[in-house]
C-alpha cells in the first residue's frame, strides 16, 4: 500500500491511496476464509465448503466487508503513521473492489491549524471582588417566604387585589361561539404575577365573591393557538373565592421547612455562601474571558468547517430547547433556520476559536483526560437533567459526542493553567442587577 497526501486548505487534508491487486487478493481471501469457516450450507459439511462456492454465493457480502476492513486498516495505518488527529468525521471516496486487479481510494477529514501560540504565562487581569449585602441575603429570605405562603379565603366582601390568589370559572368566545380549549373550573390564580393577561386580570378585580363579569382580551401574537393570535376574544369569569397570602412566621421552624436548616442563623449563613461561591465563579468566569479573548486577539487561523457547523447546531438546538420550555416554537418567533445561522454564525466561531487555541495550548503542555474525567462529567449532565447516568452517557456514545465532551473537558484545563499562571488584580464590583437565582434550597435542586 502506497499513499500520497494532499494538503486541500490549511485545516483540510486528502490521502490519496493504490493497493497493488496482491493485498487485494488477500484481502478477499481473508474475508472468504471467515465465510467458509462459519457458513454452513447443505450438501457441506461446515468449514469444508469450497472457495468457489462461498464467493459466489456471497460475493456481494464478502466484496463489501473485505473493502471495509481493508480500508480501516489502511486508515489507522497511515493516521499512526502521519501522527494526525482527525477533528472532523472522515469521508471515503471509494469505488468497489476488483479481483485481479490494483485498487485506488481517497480519504479526507478536517485538522486543527497550525499556529505559534502567543505568550499564556503570567498575563495580567483585573477580577471583581465579591460583596455580598445583607440586604441581599434578607430579599431570598422574603422570596422564600412568599413562595411558602399559604392563601387563606377572605371574609370580607371586597374585590380581589394585586397578589390575592383567586378561585375562579373561565370561559371563551368568538363572537357568540365558545372556544374550545380555552375554559376551566375552580381555577385558581395568584393575581399582579404575570401570570395571565393583563386584559383577563382586568375583569377579575371588577368582581366579587359570588359574581360573574365579562369582558374583551386581545391575545398575543405569539398565542400558542395560531388561529387566535393576536386576535380580541370574549371571556366570561366567575368568581367564587379570594384569597390573601399569609406569610410564614420568620423563625427556627420556617428554616427547617425550607431545607433542613437547623435554625434561622444557618439559613442565613448558607444564604451568604451561596451568593459568595457563584459570584466567585463568575467573576473567575469572567477573568478567564478576558484572558481568552486577549489571547486569541494574537493569533489567526484558518477555522475547520465541520466544527464551527457542529457548533452552531448546538446553539441552534440550545434555542429551540428555550423556545419549547416556554412553551413556544420557532414559527412563533418568525424566524427560520436559516435566520438562526445567521444570527448564530459568529458566536460559533468564536468559540470554535476559543476551544482550538486552548486544545493546542493542551497539547503543548502535555495535558490529559482520562475515562473517569469524562464519566464524572457525564453524571453532572445526568444530574442537571434529572437522567440517569446510563441514559446521558448511551446518548452520548450514539450520536458521537464523546469526543468533543472530552475536547470540552480538555479546553477546561488549559483555560484554568492559563488562570492559575495569570497575575489576577482584585477591583470593586461593579453595580448590576443581581440573578434573583443565585440561591436555592434543596428543595429546589430536587425540583430543578
Amino acid at each position: 500500500m502506497e499513499y500520497q497526501v494532499e494538503q486541500v486548505s490549511p485545516v483540510k487534508r486528502k490521502i490519496n491511496v493504490q493497493v497493488p491487486k496482491e493485498e487485494v487478493e488477500a484481502a478477499l481471501s481473508a474475508t472468504i476464509a471467515l465465510y467458509r469457516r462459519d457458513v454452513d450450507l447443505k450438501g457441506f459439511r461446515k468449514g469444508k465448503v469450497p472457495a468457489s462456492v462461498i464467493e459466489n454465493r456471497f460475493r456481494k457480502q464478502i466484496y463489501n466487508e473485505a473493502q471495509t476492513d481493508l480500508i480501516n486498516l489502511h486508515i489507522n495505518e497511515i493516521l499512526n503513521e502521519l501522527k494526525i488527529t482527525p477533528i472532523s468525521r472522515i469521508d471515503v471516496d471509494a469505488s468497489e473492489l476488483k479481483k485481479g486487479e490494483e485498487y485506488s481510494y481517497s480519504f479526507s477529514f478536517e485538522v486543527a491549524p497550525e499556529f505559534e501560540l502567543p505568550e499564556y504565562r503570567g498575563l495580567e487581569v483585573e477580577e471583581e471582588e465579591v460583596v455580598v449585602k445583607e440586604e441581599e441575603v434578607e430579599a431570598v429570605i422574603e422570596r422564600l417566604r412568599n413562595r411558602m405562603a399559604e392563601f387563606v379565603v377572605v371574609e370580607e366582601n371586597r374585590n380581589p387585589q394585586p397578589g390575592d390568589a383567586v378561585v375562579i370559572d373561565f370561559k371563551a368566545f368568538d363572537g357568540e361561539e365558545p372556544i374550545e380549549g380555552i375554559a376551566a373550573s375552580n381555577f385558581q390564580l395568584v393575581l399582579g404575577e404575570g401570570q395571565a393577561l393583563e386584559d383577563f386580570e382586568k375583569i377579575i378585580y371588577g368582581l366579587k365573591a359570588g359574581e360573574s363579569g365579562f369582558g374583551d382580551v386581545k391575545l398575543p401574537d405569539d398565542f400558542i393557538n395560531k388561529d387566535l393570535a393576536g386576535k380580541t376574544i370574549r371571556m366570561e369569569v366567575t368568581l367564587h373565592a379570594v384569597k390573601e397570602k399569609k406569610l410564614p412566621a420568620l423563625d427556627d421552624g420556617f428554616a427547617r421547612k425550607v431545607g433542613n436548616f437547623k435554625n434561622l442563623k444557618e439559613l442565613r449563613d448558607s444564604i451568604f455562601k451561596s451568593y459568595e461561591a457563584t459570584r466567585k465563579e463568575l467573576s473567575k468566569s469572567v477573568a478567564q474571558k478576558k484572558l481568552l479573548d486577549d489571547l486569541k486577539s494574537k493569533v489567526e487561523f484558518d477555522l475547520p468547517p465541520s466544527l464551527v457547523e457542529f457548533h452552531l447546531e448546538q446553539k441552534i438546538k440550545e434555542y429551540i430547547d428555550k423556545l419549547e420550555r416556554q412553551g413556544k416554537n420557532l414559527e412563533s418567533t418568525g424566524k427560520t433556520i436559516e435566520d438562526l445561522k445567521e444570527e448564530f454564525r459568529k458566536e460559533a466561531e468564536e468559540i470554535t476559536k476559543s476551544e482550538i487555541f486552548l486544545l493546542a495550548v493542551a497539547q503543548q503542555e502535555g495535558l490529559k483526560v482520562d475515562y473517569s474525567e469524562v464519566d464524572a462529567e457525564l453524571q453532572k449532565i445526568a444530574t442537571y437533567s434529572g437522567q440517569s447516568f446510563e441514559v446521558i452517557k448511551e446518548f452520548y456514545e450514539k450520536n458521537n459526542l464523546l469526543v468533543a465532551l472530552k475536547d470540552k473537558i480538555l479546553a477546561d484545563k488549559a483555560m484554568e493553567l492559563i488562570y492559575s499562571e495569570a497575575k489576577i488584580k482584585k477591583v470593586p464590583p461593579q453595580a448590576k442587577e443581581q440573578d434573583a437565582d443565585e440561591f436555592s434550597t434543596d428543595k429546589d435542586k430536587e425540583n430543578k
